[in-house]
């Protein structure tokens, strides 16, 4: 009898041990399959080169908000009906380069299985055209007057909600391309796939779902602190429109000292970048910091671009000196008030985009990444926006923080004679006007309609140069075409 329980009693330890083992090998398996980071990052998303690490390098947004890079791959093929029209991504306004695996501002980086992630240059890349038949030349750093993000945001929303976004039509099309395992075949299907549409959805509900209440962002636009507000610093909701122009990072090393965003509400050049990567979906604990000083350190010596057109010298030469006496101490380097904060009554443009911040969203900010590697100490609350220096401004149109007027020329006009409606993301460049092509078959055809009589679209303000004669203008506008 004893030797009897004796067996039974190694039969039992060997049942649980096994048990436990079983265990542990299941759960290994799913966090290596669904969680595991790649300790040795392939050169897809570790990049030796500066410029190649803006473009595509991880900011730590694939964890949390990344979609499975094999899914996202395909859902422009599947769900062409869902894009504003042909090209894929490409009708979004993201730039892809030939020959390249991902569109700059994308990266993909290996958590259990491929995911891609968003980066700094989605947001900050550049380009034009002279004519509408040229390849478009990519400038980084730039803004991008093209990319929608919230465009991007509604066709990822639109494949979830789609009856066709299920394992047999999303394996059908990944397999036009790749051969997976039967056991990745088995972890798409009951796993991958579905956590995907039920994360795209509760994203864009939970987190996005106060857009559908406001106008549309366009293109070269985007709403990045109402995002933070709601989705992350647990702010009350509120009817708040911030909707701004995508900004210029280049040439940091002259803008040190300066307040950063259109309504300075932050001082500190490293907090902009970080809080940009959680604003782009990182998380306190996945953002990667060291990728985050890449970035600081390329945008820091990064060169605004020269002037690509006939500029005439001698009409420039007559608008510095009108520069210097209209415009140079608020936006020239040295300027006295240059990188500072103007009261919003002195400059009396729309300020929908600075009422939307509030001082306890400032407070819970700063407090965001408390006992973190990162921290986050500089946020405020302004009453005004920041006179910003021009280098590059050529390529910065449309103009003020909303991009509410298209051209230099038609800055210079006073606000009622400003144009009221126009075309944005067109990148067809008028060197005439210096701006982009705003109107007419083309810019209809391939831009979205702005209207500044929408809430937080307003072009008023600005008065400074509206009084010039017409001749120093022209001077005034060929010297800005230099910076």
């Amino acid at each position: 009898m004893e030797m009897v329980k004796t067996k039974l009693g190694k039969i039992l330890i060997t049942i649980v041990i096994s048990i436990f083992l079983l265990a542990g090998v299941v759960a290994y398996v799913g966090w290596y399959n669904l969680f595991r980071e790649d300790p040795n990052p392939p050169t897809y998303y570790d990049y030796e080169s500066p410029e190649e690490h803006f473009k595509y390098g991880s900011i730590g947004t694939e964890k949390a908000e990344g979609v499975p890079y094999l899914i996202w791959l395909v859902l422009p093929r599947i769900f062409p009906d869902k894009l504003p029209g042909p090209g894929g991504y490409t009708s979004l306004g993201i730039t892809w380069e030939e020959g390249k695996e991902l569109p700059i501002g994308f990266s993909k980086k290996t958590i259990g299985f491929p995911r891609q992630g968003i980066t700094c240059a989605a947001c900050h890349t550049a380009t034009f055209r002279e004519n509408p038949k040229d390849k478009p030349t990519i400038i980084l750093g730039g803004p991008s007057s093209k990319f929608d993000p919230q465009g991007y945001l509604r066709f990822l929303q639109a494949c979830a909600n789609d009856p066709r976004f299920t394992a047999d039509y999303i394996l059908g099309e990944i397999g036009y391309n790749y051969e997976l395992s039967w056991f990745d075949k088995l972890l798409y299907r009951y796993v991958i796939i579905p956590q995907t549409r039920k994360s795209i959805l509760k994203l864009l509900r939970e987190g996005y779902g106060w857009m559908d209440s406001r106008p549309d962002w366009g293109p070269g636009r985007i709403s990045p602190f109402n995002s933070v507000k709601f989705r992350l610093l647990d702010q009350p909701l509120d009817d708040s429109v911030e909707t701004s122009d995508m900004m210029s990072i280049w040439n940091k090393k002259m803008h040190e000292g300066f307040a950063y965003h259109w309504d300075g509400l932050l001082t500190s050049l490293r907090e902009s970048i970080q809080t940009s990567a959680i604003g782009d979906g990182a998380t306190k604990t996945s953002i990667n910091i060291e990728g985050l000083k890449r970035v600081e350190d390329y945008i820091t010596e990064l060169p605004p671009p020269p002037y690509p057109f006939e500029v005439n010298q001698t009409l420039a030469a007559k608008g510095s000196a009108i520069f210097a006496n209209s415009c140079a101490s608020c936006h020239a380097f040295g300027g006295e008030r240059t990188g500072t904060v103007i009261p919003i009554d002195e400059i009396g443009t729309d300020r929908n985009r600075l009422d939307m911040w509030t001082q306890e969203a400032a407070d819970a900010y700063n407090e965001y990444a408390e006992g973190y590697e990162w921290d986050v100490d500089y946020y405020r609350k302004t009453n005004g926006y920041v006179a910003v220096a021009l280098d590059g401004i050529w390529l910065r149109a449309p103009y003020l923080h909303n991009g509410s007027v298209p051209n230099l020329t038609n800055l210079l006009e006073t606000p009622e004679n400003r144009t009221k409606v126009f075309y944005r993301g067109y990148d067809v460049y008028d060197p005439e006007k210096v701006g982009f092509v705003s109107e007419g078959a083309n810019a209809e055809k391939e831009g979205f309609k702005y209207d500044t009589s929408l809430i937080a679209n307003g072009n008023q303000g600005h008065l400074y140069g509206t009084d010039l004669p017409e001749q120093d203008k022209k001077a005034l506008i060929e010297y800005l075409k230099t910076l």
